[in-house]
């Protein structure tokens, strides 16, 4: 992209991350975004590294916006739940930089499958700072060493559906003092955990119950992926609209 175009966008981006996307309970430290910071996150969104496939989603997923708000910076190591196709696996990696580790984690039961890990060996492969950790379960996780983030974007709904208890302990065990635990998921409030495998929703508030019964305490919500015209009823696979979602960011004691 042009220097004239990436000034552009940067301008674009700081509007974008001003303090009136996040409800705080107590004062958001992330809300004002350093301007280098969100230079790299830009970077990292507008790389021409990142498939088409992955940009064609930009739009509904707004990655630049939701990275900042999950607090993560350069240098940070991070733990990647469930990384999918790598869609935020490329963007996590360019953000934290070489300095930075991308700890991208899938249990054993995805990775045995058939071309289960393909896609994330090949992110591995192409970024230098990606490792797959294969876990035998998320309530068993284990690292390499620990981390400053623990990032889960649209599969908490499916944690919920197994051990989440354990999960969210195991998160917390793998996290240094102070380390966020970010949560991005597809919302539908009122159903508790009724919905997790049925529609592959949950219900925010039974997040926010689940995580803080395991030591975090929330720090931020962010209402940047809500969609008031979500009827909240269909499976999230059949919705023909952007569904909403809901994104928190909750600190670890240190």
């Amino acid at each position: 992209m042009p220097r004239k175009a990436l000034t552009t966008a940067a301008a674009a981006l700081s509007l974008a991350l001003l303090p009136g996307c996040v409800s705080v309970e107590a004062g958001d430290p992330f809300a004002d975004v350093d301007l280098q910071r969100q230079d790299y996150i830009l970077a990292a969104v507008v790389s021409p590294a990142r498939p088409a496939e992955d940009t064609a989603r930009d739009a509904a997923r707004k990655p630049a916006e939701i990275v900042a708000f999950s607090g993560l910076r350069r240098g940070d190591t991070v733990a990647e739940i469930a990384p999918g196709g790598g869609y935020y696996t490329r963007i996590l990696s360019q953000v934290v930089g070489p300095e930075g580790r991308v700890y991208a984690i899938l249990t054993a039961d995805r990775a045995n499958r058939p071309g289960g890990r393909d896609a994330i060996d090949a992110i591995a492969e192409q970024y230098g700072n990606v490792e797959v950790v294969v876990v035998d379960s998320y309530a068993g996780m284990s690292l390499p060493r620990p981390v400053d983030l623990v990032w889960t974007t649209e599969n908490y709904h499916d944690l919920a559906n197994g051990d989440i208890a354990g999960a969210n302990r195991a998160v917390f065990a793998a996290l240094k003092p102070g380390g966020l635990y970010f949560v991005e998921d597809h919302a539908a409030p009122g159903t508790g955990t009724d919905a997790t495998a049925t529609l592959h929703r949950i219900d925010p508030e039974a997040v926010r119950n689940q995580v803080s019964a395991a030591g975090f305490a929330l720090e931020a919500e962010s209402d940047l992926l809500a969609n008031p015209a979500d009827p909240h009823t269909a499976r999230v696979f059949d919705y023909e609209g952007t569904t909403d979602k809901f994104a928190l960011r909750f600190r670890k004691p240190g």
